[in-house]
């Protein structure tokens, strides 16, 4: 029998102790407590105690294989009416929605109505003048966050309190900024990306790249439950939202453009991503252009709401999870407890 280095031994004992240290060092204790706790034994008692650790609700969605969706829930969907979360309410998905605008570009790209090494000048001749290396700038690096564009919800002045109602609006907080880098020289998350990359899509398009996404990607799919703006929804049907700290409910809260608007179901989320993942939602070409700008998870965050969707081809297994908290700590602890689901899902 082939001997295993010391050396290889004597990290698989340090690293996990490393690991462990790091959550109690930079994660908040709560948190680290419940990473080290035992896992219970089911999904639904994970829920059921993750509520303990200051959040409001929560909501989960496993559809693995052919099998059909499971779908689970904890704590409120509003704390003020005792209404109990449920799994099929429509949640606020912020950023995931950027997935979306990706498949709508590259299925644009594949029909030759955009072309990737264009340049935000030459698409949005208006602006150039307002964004710094706009004529570098290609639709490739708003995809894929290589731009350098200044991120315009990490303006100071940002108004999280009052809410533009208007893209328009939001993208004047990224505008006339310095560039973070160079164009392609870098990455860096920016929602300044996707407002343009709507704006370009609009433009392209002749009309709403909304219609096009309902269009072209939700219909195909049947997703009848998911919406591009708040505006289409139902309050009723949408789940309350809750900030660490504030009393208020801030589902009323306008989300516009096309860095985050769009509001959805678990399971049509769940649907999407899926398909998004193995090639149903996609051509063949359209799929490998995707492929090629763009991943294939995504997280979402927006004052009230925090949201995960991953697929894990291992277990060949969606995964979305909701939480209508956000704030303090409670990301770190919605990451923990995603993290332990998908442990019990490999013990399955």
């Amino acid at each position: 029998m082939k001997k295993t280095p010391l050396t290889t031994r004597i990290l698989r004992i340090i690293m996990p102790l490393i690991a462990v240290l790091c959550i109690f060092l930079w994660a908040p204790w709560q948190a680290g407590l419940m990473y080290l706790s035992p896992l219970p034994d089911s999904i639904q008692e994970q829920l059921d105690d993750a509520i303990k650790y200051d959040l409001d609700g929560i909501i989960v969605y496993v559809q693995q294989a052919d099998n059909a969706p499971e779908f689970y829930a904890a704590g409120f969907n509003n704390r003020d009416t005792k209404t109990p979360a449920d799994p099929h309410v429509l949640f606020k998905i912020a950023s995931i929605s950027k997935l979306y605008i990706a498949a709508a570009t590259a299925k644009l790209v594949a029909a030759q109505r955009l072309s990737l090494d264009g340049t935000l000048a030459e698409y949005l001749p208006e602006l150039a003048n307002r964004i710094e290396h706009a004529q570098s700038i290609t639709l490739r690096m708003l995809v894929q966050h290589r731009s350098g564009i200044f991120n315009f919800t990490d303006d100071p002045d940002f108004p999280w309190d009052n809410m533009p109602t208007h893209s328009s609006e939001l993208l004047t907080f990224g505008l006339d900024k310095p560039a973070e880098f160079a164009p392609d020289e870098s990455y860096q998350y920016s929602n300044t990306n996707y407002l343009l990359i709507g704006n370009i899509l609009d433009k392209t398009l002749g009309y709403s790249h909304h219609r096009y996404i309902t269009e072209q990607i939700l219909m195909p799919l049947g997703l009848r439950r998911t919406f591009n703006v708040p505006s289409e929804v139902n309050l009723a049907e949408l789940s309350s939202g809750y900030f660490i700290g504030y009393d208020g409910d801030l589902k009323t809260q306008p989300h516009v453009g096309a860095s985050g608007s769009m509001i959805a179901s678990a399971e049509d989320v769940g649907t999407f991503l899926r398909a998004l993942n193995d090639g149903s939602l996609l051509n063949e070409q359209e799929q490998a252009i995707y492929a090629s700008i763009y991943v294939f998870e995504h997280t979402g965050l927006v004052p009230g709401y925090s949201s995960i969707a991953r697929y894990h081809p291992d277990i060949d297994t969606v995964v979305i999870q909701f939480v209508n908290t956000s704030g303090g700590n409670s990301w770190t602890t919605t990451e923990v407890i995603y993290g332990r689901i998908i442990k019990l899902l490999h013990q399955r």
